[in-house]
């Protein structure tokens, strides 16, 4: 058994961008004479095929399924079979809504080391040892795989980055099985954003914590927000109050400010949940009373004072 197998991802026609994070991923564990395929299930593969023609990949797997939309028995026993026939080491799939419908399934069925929330894989010793969060991402675990020929791993969005140059891999189609799905889709109905703020693009996050002590405060940390370039972000219990929309909520259970080179936090305690969205920022200011807090422990600068006269000290800055 040798080479990786990539599951892409895609959702209404629209190939996910974390499909292109999983080739990413897949390109630091290949080793020499190792090959690297893309399998794409979709109704009509070939409409999606262009975007995964990048550099280190060398062929892409069209499978066409009948599923209009995702469902998960079909994708079980697609990659089920091209699993069986491929016989690949590794496989990769995004750590998403979706694959919580079949990956756990598979990996039983066909008795794979299995692995969740992926954010670092690593081959020591020649073994393959997988790093995800555990106890609620207070402690780092090394997952390891004895015995076990092909492992799949679920691998968490927003942490590796995707190839940038343009590659010229080989197509080729796969016959899926056919199967009865259990279950029948009427009509996919895309939720209206509540707000349209994208966190994981913002470069300058200015993020608000339960330190601002009442909703009427986030329009002064808007405006801050606003005169300074930055985009308003919050932690969680900001959002699960409804001060703000979840859109904005950067953390665990919110969204990773994977593109950000500047985070300011301001009342944010750290928590670590919180911090599994943003301490890998390069430069992280963080403004809390409490000198003990959490978040001074990841930030590059830290102020021990009150936020709102930090605010306001800024404010006439702008």
């Amino acid at each position: 058994m040798s080479g990786l197998l990539v599951i892409a991802e895609q959702r209404c026609g629209e190939l996910r961008p974390v499909s292109l994070e999983l080739i990413g991923a897949a390109q630091g564990l290949r080793r020499e004479g190792d090959s690297v395929s893309v399998a794409l299930l979709a109704p009509s593969p070939g409409a999606l095929i262009e975007p995964l023609k990048l550099a280190g990949v060398d062929e892409i797997v069209a499978v066409k399924v009948a599923a209009p939309e995702f469902d998960p028995d079909t994708f079980e026993s697609a990659i089920s079979a091209l699993i069986a026939e491929r016989k690949p080491d590794v496989v990769l799939v995004a750590h998403s809504v979706d694959s919580f419908g079949f990956a756990a399934a598979l990996a039983a069925k066909l008795g794979l080391g299995f692995a969740t929330d992926v954010f670092k894989v690593e081959r020591q010793d020649g073994e393959l040892v997988a790093t995800r969060g555990g106890y609620g991402q207070k402690v780092n675990v090394e997952v390891d795989f004895p015995g076990r020929g092909t492992v799949l791993l679920a691998v968490r969005g927003n942490v590796f980055k995707p190839p940038e140059q343009k590659g010229s891999p080989r197509i080729s189609e796969f016959s899926a099985p056919p199967v009865s799905s259990r279950s029948s889709g009427r009509e996919f109905i895309e939720l209206a954003a509540a707000d349209d703020v994208d966190m994981t693009a913002a470069e300058f996050i200015l993020t608000v914590g339960r330190g601002i002590g009442e909703e009427a405060k986030v329009v002064q940390f808007k405006e801050l927000a606003d005169a300074i370039g930055a985009t308003l972000g919050c932690s969680r219990p900001i959002a699960d109050a409804g001060w703000l929309p979840k859109s904005r909520q950067v953390g665990q259970s919110g969204k990773t400010a994977s593109a950000c080179k500047l985070y300011i936090a301001m009342g944010v305690s750290g928590a670590i949940q919180h911090l599994a969205g943003m301490k890998h920022v390069a430069t992280i200011v963080a403004v809390n009373s409490d000198a003990e807090a959490s978040i001074f422990g990841v930030a590059k600068y830290g102020i021990v004072g009150d936020i709102f006269e930090i605010a306001e000290e800024l404010r006439r800055c702008f």
